[in-house]
């Protein structure tokens, strides 16, 4: 797995001097916490993407979400319609700063098994997802 470019970079071409900034996804859906596991399923359907950003009623983002992970909850035995993305969540994190190197941001995401990370300012509000291309 890379690490995947999704807009034009800095000019600073070497890859320690690159950041989260440089790379991330800006344009990702961000939805709420209270959203269902089938309407978040038909968001990504709708926006062609496979995974959400999650914030809270305050705006803050809480987490991120992926298709495999709520076709897993969609398909286990505990599921029912009123499962909301809050129930599924659990920690939150780990998230990742815009400031922060690619070669941190990728030792972050192998250390954590994950394949995106949301991307939070200083105050906690989602500002895009970094995520590895396949």
């Amino acid at each position: 797995m890379t690490l995947i470019q999704m807009q034009p970079g800095s000019t600073d071409t070497t890859p320690a001097g690159r950041t989260v900034a440089d790379v991330m996804e800006t344009a990702a859906p961000q939805v709420c916490n209270d959203m269902t596991v089938e309407v978040a399923l038909s968001v990504m359907a709708s926006a062609r993407t496979g995974h959400l950003l999650v914030c809270d009623d305050s705006g803050l983002c809480t987490g991120l979400v992926t298709r495999s992970q709520l076709a897993a909850v969609r398909d286990g035995s505990a599921y029912s319609d009123r499962v909301q993305l809050r129930d599924i969540l659990g920690d939150r994190g780990p998230f990742t700063s815009p400031v922060t190197t690619m070669a941190e941001a990728g030792h972050m995401m192998r250390h954590s098994d994950v394949d995106a990370l949301p991307v939070v300012d200083e105050h906690g509000s989602a500002l895009g997802v970094l995520a590895l291309a396949r």
